[in-house]
């Protein structure tokens, strides 16, 4: 592993949460680093290897080269630790679609792009369309794979019938059986591909695998995901969302929640929580933050978590493969620092996780799957509050400034959000104990 000393943005998160007991990394002046900028030109330059440790642990997706790197956020922010990460699981058969916002900029700042490639030229394939429709955009670019999948399954049928090369019968049946199976899918794609190379079938047979041949880009499963901030998710874009989480079908929804509209202004939104100071919400926002998730879960049928990667690294990967390995629509609500809270951007990580510990922000996963397995499908993954919520709102600018101007009106409110804070929990415990969805 290597680190890129000239595109480093210098906000100090990998310092501030270096796990090794002697700091591995810290934090040094940009002309003092001529070797690490050698040993960065040395290491691009070297082939991928094989992850031994495979993608699925916080450890092993480490090992995995990120498709998406060096964008233009804002040092420290939030999102795009999510967007890297998703990409180290799926990003060589990744379809991203990108609601217009933070994201979006970041995520498309022409003329240069975050997304890249691996030494395969595999990599994420991303488009933004609008604000209002992005849900319905994505669900579009999903039905459409679908379609062109299936019909290679439809040809892939008819040459096993016609076909006089059982090598290629072979592959072809593998193919078809694990065509919905994201990790199966892969390896079969691959022999199917080498098989229909060499095929010895003539004749219609002969055309007909030269012709399946071409479609060899759609073997593999696909991995639809459609990114957002919470000012689409949860307000501009909701009736799409609604809409495509309704629909059944095998879309995955990542919605990076500031809890404000970051991109134009810091206006308050939907997710804006009982208290904070936003663009009109000048006075503090006088009700509850919509509970996004619980909406989904009452569906029965969709997969839901809330996630906070500086909180609880092992259950945000694995709420991500779970979300994406479940044949149906998921939604992951990742909690996403800003730097329209107020805080210090380079500590980030950190101000998620103490988010969780006081019971600000809670981590759980609802999982339909569980219930065939006669198990509760709702998992609660955090623990009971252990640190103060009046001080952990009240150390940050959008909650500190009401509490400056308005002291009485901020006790009132800060009380309720507590209240509304302690309540949710509640109501999750209750869920993870006897699932009434």
């Amino acid at each position: 592993m290597q680190l890129s000393a000239l595109d480093c943005t210098g906000c100090g998160n990998c310092v501030d949460i270096c796990p090794a007991k002697q700091k591995a990394l810290t934090m040094e002046a940009i002309g003092t680093q001529e070797a690490e900028i050698a040993k960065w030109d040395y290491l691009v330059a070297l082939p991928e290897k094989e992850n031994p440790l495979g993608r699925e642990s916080v450890k092993g997706s480490q090992f995995v080269k990120p498709l998406f790197e060096f964008s233009g956020a804002c040092a420290g922010c939030g999102e795009t630790p999510y967007a890297k990460l998703v990409t180290q699981l799926f990003g060589e058969r990744m379809y991203i679609a990108n609601a217009t916002g933070c994201s979006s900029i970041w995520g498309g700042s022409a003329p240069s792009t975050p997304y890249t490639t691996n030494d395969k030229g595999q990599g994420p394939a991303w488009a933004n369309s609008l604000f209002e429709d992005n849900a319905e955009y994505g669900l579009g670019m999903y039905m459409g794979v679908k379609q062109l999948r299936d019909s290679v399954a439809v040809r892939a049928a008819k040459l096993i019938e016609i076909a006089t090369d059982d090598a290629c019968k072979s592959a072809l049946q593998n193919w078809i059986d694990a065509k919905e199976d994201s990790q199966k899918s892969v390896c079969a794609s691959k022999q199917l591909v080498d098989v229909l190379t060499n095929c010895k079938c003539t004749g219609e047979a002969g055309e007909l695998a030269k012709d399946i041949l071409k479609d060899k880009d759609h073997f593999v499963k696909k991995s639809q995901w459609i990114f957002g901030g919470d000012g689409w998710a949860y307000d501009i874009g909701f009736g799409g969302l609604d809409h495509v989480l309704a629909s059944g079908e095998n879309v995955n929804v990542l919605v990076y929640d500031t809890e404000v509209y970051s991109n134009t202004g810091g206006q308050n939104s939907k997710a804006t929580p009982t208290g904070a100071i936003a663009k009109f919400a000048a006075s503090g926002k006088k009700i509850k933050k919509k509970n996004l998730s619980m909406m989904a879960m009452t569906y029965g049928y969709v997969y839901v978590a809330q996630v906070a990667m500086g909180s609880n690294q092992n259950q945000l990967i694995k709420a991500l493969i779970e979300a994406e390995k479940y044949d149906g629509p998921s939604l992951v609500i990742a909690y996403a620092p800003c730097i329209a809270h107020g805080i210090d951007m380079g500590l980030t990580q950190r101000e998620a996780d103490r988010a969780v510990k006081c019971g600000y922000w809670h981590l759980f996963r609802y999982n339909p799957e569980f219930k065939a397995e006669g198990k509760n499908p709702f998992v609660m993954d955090s623990k009971e509050p252990t640190e103060n919520f009046v001080e952990f709102i009240s150390s940050e600018n959008r909650f500190s400034l009401l509490k400056r101007n308005s002291p009485e009106l901020a006790d009132e409110l800060f009380a309720v959000a507590e209240q509304d804070s302690k309540e949710k929990y509640e109501l999750y415990k209750k869920l993870s104990e006897n699932s009434i969805l």
